[in-house]
């Protein structure tokens, strides 16, 4: 025998197809999300000046990271006087070991900037993907 269910007392097949949509909606607004802050290309340029520091570092995960001084005025001695350090990552092998025969050179890094860093690339959301020793 056959038992009788009213249509009030069922599952409602809305609520499945509502929970469905919902969690679709969830996971794709954090995929945009975590790609918007961490792989976006926020801006690029260049930037001239000293490679002071160059290393390779870090617990788990090591990382190139760099620092440049960029000079803004310099003495006549040719003594940088007013200077503001740039602080970035590498992420590409070949360009990190151009680096690190730079040190003490004048050179020009094209960089990308992220939105924020990621633990994985640097500590910088300044990413340099190619190096040049100033003439």
């Amino acid at each position: 025998m056959a038992q009788y269910t009213s249509p009030s007392s069922r599952p409602a097949g809305g609520f499945k197809k509502i929970f469905s949509i919902l969690i679709i909606a969830l996971l794709l607004f954090f995929f945009i999300f975590g790609y918007w802050r961490y792989f976006y290309t926020y801006s690029e340029g260049n930037r001239y000046g000293l490679l002071q520091k160059f290393s390779n570092r870090g617990n788990l995960f090591k990382t190139y990271e760099g620092e440049l001084i960029l000079s803004s005025i310099r003495s006549n001695a040719n003594v940088p006087m007013a200077s503001e350090k740039f602080f970035f990552s590498v992420s590409d092998e070949k360009v990190a070991k151009q680096l690190m025969g730079m040190q003490g050179l004048q050179v020009t890094v094209h960089y990308k900037e992220k939105k924020n860093s990621a633990f994985w690339r640097g500590d910088s959301p300044y990413i340099v993907d190619s190096v040049s020793v100033a003439p």
